[in-house]
């Protein structure tokens, strides 16, 4: 099974800890004093991933497009969004008469990369890019206390929750890859 996320130690550790760094600069993005540690594993999470560090501290699949966490308005649970790229659906690869001689064209990749065509190339062709989203909720039971505040170990905790993410996230979106293939 492959892995749908992974924390970059390597680049970070020859950046002198540069995901520290990051967190510390920017610890306006944390709010304290919270009793659940979501808000703050949201926050960890966004200074993580693009394009607040790039490249990523975590680093995903070519196929996953965004992956963000957020704080459940309902019951205040956590849950992520993760957008990955899909082959288009049996229905329309059955028959091409719905092409009509348009020429559509599905994901362009650059370096291995999927990505979004140009301006250029949408005026030239028709798109037809397949994703799915996926909603999933993530645990809360292995995530680190939100701290007190600025000067209560943010950097080790925002490490700590993306590692627990991370783990979350490949046990619900790595399957999902898997069976989608290459």
């Amino acid at each position: 099974m492959g892995r749908a996320f992974w924390i970059d130690q390597e680049f970070d550790r020859d950046r002198d800890g540069r995901y520290a760094v990051h967190v510390r600069k920017n610890l306006e993005e944390f709010e304290w004093g919270d009793i659940a540690p979501v808000r703050f594993a949201c926050a960890a999470w966004r200074l993580a991933t693009p394009p607040s560090l790039t490249p990523g501290y975590v680093r995903w699949d070519r196929r996953v497009l965004d992956a963000t966490c957020h704080r459940n308005t309902w019951d205040g649970s956590l849950y992520a969004r993760v957008r990955v790229v899909s082959p288009l659906p049996e229905e329309l690869t059955r028959s091409r008469a719905w092409w009509r001689d348009r020429g559509w064209l599905g994901w362009q990749e650059t370096f291995g990369q999927y990505v979004d065509p140009t301006q250029q190339d949408l005026a030239r062709h028709p798109f037809l890019r397949a994703t799915l989203l996926l909603e999933v909720p993530v645990p809360l039971d292995d995530l680190p206390s939100e701290p007190e505040g600025p000067h209560d170990e943010v950097e080790q905790r925002a490490h700590r929750a993306v590692v627990v993410l991370v783990r979350e996230l490949n046990a619900l979106v790595s399957p999902v890859l898997d069976q989608l293939g290459g």
